[in-house]
């Protein structure tokens, strides 16, 4: 069963990196999960699950080098339009980056605007104007929004190991 649901998410992998836009279907494997999610990385459930708000306040109480292992819910803001290698989750006033462990599996590039459900450590982190512009330009912004980034920032950091997207139904 773990090789069939191995193999399930290495497919689920290797089509959401590709460009070209297809329809996805359901696998055993987002049935096994829940009924209504696409499942991500490591299989997850929708329980004990924070609101964004409950999560925003763990995060003001973290410095830079804390981790906490967390699972909440929050609205997508961007994701790497490269590859879907990282995305922005909404957090009240401010955003939290979430890069996926490993860089084992990845979004799908369209899902700005749809509440997702993290699991994984998040952190604070001190982030360089290297690493901002690098982001920024594969969110694709302009090069007057890039060059506007001049000074390091503190930012909202989440390292997860397993994401679920809820299913859109098709009319």
């Amino acid at each position: 069963m773990k090789k069939i649901l191995f193999v399930f998410s290495l497919m689920a992998i290797i089509t959401s990196c590709k460009n070209e836009k297809t329809e996805e279907k359901p696998t055993a494997e987002v049935e096994e999960v829940a009924m209504n999610y696409q499942s991500f990385g490591t299989e997850i459930s929708d329980d004990n699950v924070m609101t964004n708000t409950e999560m925003t306040e763990k995060y003001k109480n973290l410095k830079p080098g804390d981790t906490v292992n967390v699972k909440f819910a929050s609205t997508v803001k961007d994701v790497c339009q490269k590859k879907g290698c990282w995305m922005n989750l909404e957090m009240g006033d401010a955003e939290t980056m979430v890069r996926f462990k490993d860089y084992g599996f990845f979004m799908p590039k369209d899902i700005a605007g749809q509440e997702v459900i993290v699991s994984g450590k998040a952190y604070v982190e001190e982030m360089s104007v290297e690493d901002q512009r690098h982001y920024a330009e594969d969110g694709g912004k302009s090069a007057e929004e890039i060059a506007a980034i001049t000074e390091p920032k503190r930012t909202l950091a989440f390292e997860a190991d397993g994401v679920l997207i809820p299913e859109v139904e098709k009319q």
